[in-house]
């Protein structure tokens, strides 16, 4: 019978594959050599570095790890051992972009400012990046796009220079891969020489990978005054993450961004149905039934007296609350894994539904694009 090594923490896995394979569960930093030289596939997240020492000598041929990022897994080592993998891309990226979303609705209150009046550099427009210019078009704002690699691709048009847009965003939002290969090496994009031509009061936000930037030079740019705010879910060195970065930090997450309830259930599904094909089990169509509803999923609200901008603002921190999360890393930051772990449950706008009161057809309107249920 196919066997499989699964991650114990990959959430609403268990019960989706016990019918057509016999699946082990470890914790993901447990999963060793000796746990795997007799199976046949593993899925994974993060946590579970995927190397030579982990996979020489073993049986395994497909690997799942139900995250965007793969930089865990040697990708070269499989391929040249004939070892198949996939990732799960665009997993999180409405749950990244809910993030984005309430950060920007916080920041926008510290700057005294609507949305639409402030400029959004976007680097990275891939399925996470593209998720937070749809987000920032519909919140009227001007938008600057800057990925090397599409423009390559697709040519210059919708594209800008990352020198244009460190001059002229208001918020700056990084969306890259970590990677260190000679066509795209992103270690330290953000550092010294990316610092020193921001815009003087810009907001840097970093839901990435916590090796794009340099912390170093990310906390002269803060002592400096040419920032005037930082938002950081990833860091390098997690979990000891550097404590006057934490600190300095007008919000501070523990690398959560991605994980609505959503999010985490779109990658197990994809890392499902990645194993199905491989293997040939039957589910190509396999989806979790059995994600909780938010505690208060349906509420009323009233438009009276509000701007969009006000709109956006109250519905996006009703819906999540990012100063929670930051408040409860700045407490404990010594629990960053654990706050991980142990994420309590956030859902997307699709979840909830509203009765509105008071709102006209454009406001109605607006709630819907934003995602929202109305009824």
């Amino acid at each position: 019978m196919l066997k499989i090594v699964a991650d114990q923490k990959i959430p609403f896995l268990k019960g989706a594959l016990e019918g057509v394979a016999k699946v082990v569960y470890l914790g993901g930093k447990e999963i060793s050599h000796k746990h795997i030289h007799d199976a046949d596939a593993l899925i994974v997240r993060t946590r579970t570095i995927c190397n030579e020492k982990l996979l020489n000598d073993t049986s395994i041929r497909f690997i799942a790890t139900a995250t965007i990022g793969h930089d865990h897994i040697n990708t070269r080592y499989c391929e040249a051992h004939n070892i198949r993998w996939a990732n799960a891309p665009g997993c999180n990226a409405s749950s990244v972009a809910q993030y984005i979303g309430s950060a920007m609705a916080y920041i926008s209150g510290r700057h005294n400012k609507p949305l639409h009046e402030l400029c959004i550099g976007i680097i990275g427009a891939g399925n996470t990046g593209s998720r937070v210019e749809k987000l920032a078009n519909l919140l009227g704002m001007k938008i600057l796009v800057n990925d090397p690699p599409r423009e390559k691709r697709e040519g210059p048009t919708g594209f800008t220079s990352l020198d244009k847009l460190l001059k002229d965003a208001d918020i700056i939002s990084l969306h890259i891969p970590f990677e260190r290969t000679p066509e795209n090496d992103t270690f330290h994009l953000a550092g010294e020489k990316f610092f020193s031509k921001i815009k003087k009061g810009a907001w840097f936000i970093n839901t990435s990978r916590g090796e794009v930037t340099d912390s170093l030079a990310l906390l002269r740019s803060i002592h400096s005054g040419q920032l005037e705010g930082t938002v950081l879910d990833v860091w390098e060195n997690e979990p000891r993450i550097n404590l006057e970065l934490l600190e300095l930090s007008d919000i501070a997450t523990p690398h959560i961004a991605g994980y609505s309830a959503d999010g985490k259930a779109n990658g197990t599904a994809l890392s499902v149905q990645a194993i199905s094909k491989f293997f040939g089990l039957g589910l190509g169509d396999w989806y979790p039934e059995n994600i909780p509803e938010p505690k208060n999923s349906k509420f009323n609200f009233s438009c009276r007296g509000k701007k969009r901008q006000d709109v956006f603002r109250e519905l996006s921190l009703l819906s999540y609350n990012i100063l929670q999360d930051s408040e409860t890393l700045k407490k404990s930051p010594d629990t960053f894994e654990h706050q991980r772990e142990e994420y309590p449950l956030r859902r997307e706008a699709g979840a909830y539904r509203i009765k509105l009161y008071n709102c006209d057809d454009e406001k109605m309107k607006f709630i819907r694009e934003l995602g929202f249920g109305i009824g």
